[in-house]
């Protein structure tokens, strides 16, 4: 069957220090699978679509398809891809990206060969073969009801939703790269949100891309929806999202599940994922925030891009319950 809902993204090769417990060096991340386990906690017709190098382990690809996602989107080019991804924390949950050496000197472990080299994504030389285009989305998943673009650059996603809308593709959310959202970038945004469902981003990067203007957040909000978009959600962090409705001018603020902080890498994909489900279910944008809530909850609690889905049965669910009762119009 073709997929019902389709997730845009990055595959990565992770290299995650926790505050405490066990490393995970070389495992599977990337926002691609992160957003698709959010998804996945809610819906079971997803495909995936993104690029990986001649090198990436195929025991991730087959997990993929274990876990029942399709990933006929993924393409596999003929060259090496350097998609390394080194993640550290302090006891505080503060997260480090750079001097990976320092990192490991100072726990008293052993620098792994396979960094050797390493820069940080946003430091390293861009490859273009990495960047997906609209010829990487195979036909049959044109026919799909919803689909998610997770960060990448504004003129891929752009692109990309211009290639959709050939078919019958008709919710499109996304969150740009946090690069992307500076005060220069404005000009580009009414190209790329004109027509698009859900806008979604951090209050750090929202308050990027209007630097200097207003510490508003709900003004900052209006401002964006100016641009061609249905719905603009920020996300707070511990103090949970916002929700605008740029048709009906309501705003409400969702607080965040009170989780147990495991692991915070991820979770604001996992929430995206989560809200593409929830907003699918009766095209209502606060059942969309309530379910990415609960997605992010989930991978907070654990390591591992699939931790969301080895949860105890009907956890999501009654943790959905909750928090719609913990949810207020402002």
């Amino acid at each position: 069957m073709n997929p019902e809902y389709l997730v845009f993204g990055q595959l990565t090769r992770e290299y995650l220090l926790p505050p405490s417990g066990p490393s995970r060096l070389d495992v599977a991340g990337g926002n691609l699978l992160y957003a698709a386990a959010g998804l996945r906690v809610w819906a079971s017709s997803i495909g995936l679509v993104g690029r990986v190098g001649d090198d990436y382990p195929r025991e991730w690809l087959n997990e993929c398809i274990a876990r029942g996602f399709d990933t006929s989107g993924i393409r596999i080019l003929s060259k090496k891809l350097d998609v390394r991804e080194f993640i550290s924390y302090t006891e505080s949950f503060e997260v480090s990206r750079i001097n990976p050496v320092t990192q490991f000197a100072r726990r008293e472990m052993t620098f792994p060969k396979s960094l050797f080299g390493y820069q940080p994504l946003d430091e390293r030389k861009v490859d273009e073969a990495a960047n997906l285009i609209v010829t990487d989305i195979p036909d049959k998943y044109l026919t799909a009801r919803g689909a998610l673009l997770c960060p990448m650059s504004l003129v891929t996603q752009t692109q990309l939703i211009a290639g959709m809308k050939r078919g019958e593709v008709h919710t499109f959310v996304l969150e740009p790269a946090a690069a992307s959202m500076t005060p220069r970038a404005r000009r580009e945004l009414p190209a790329l949100l004109n027509g698009v469902t859900a806008f979604l981003t951090s209050e750090e990067e929202l308050k990027n891309l209007f630097w200097g203007q207003t510490h508003d957040l709900w003004k900052m909000a209006e401002w964006v929806s100016m641009y061609g978009c249905e719905y603009v959600v920020v996300k707070c962090g511990g103090r949970g999202q916002l929700l605008y409705d740029v048709s009906t001018k309501r705003k409400w603020e969702i607080p965040a599940y009170p989780a147990r902080l495991a692991d915070p890498i991820g979770a604001g994909d996992a929430f995206n994922g989560g809200f593409l489900a929830g907003y699918c279910k009766n095209y209502d944008a606060l059942e969309g925030v309530l379910y990415g809530n609960i997605s992010a909850s989930l991978k907070l609690e654990g390591s591992g891009t699939f931790y969301p889905l080895d949860v105890i049965p009907g956890l999501a669910e009654a943790r959905l319950n909750v928090l719609r009762d913990m949810t207020r119009e402002v």
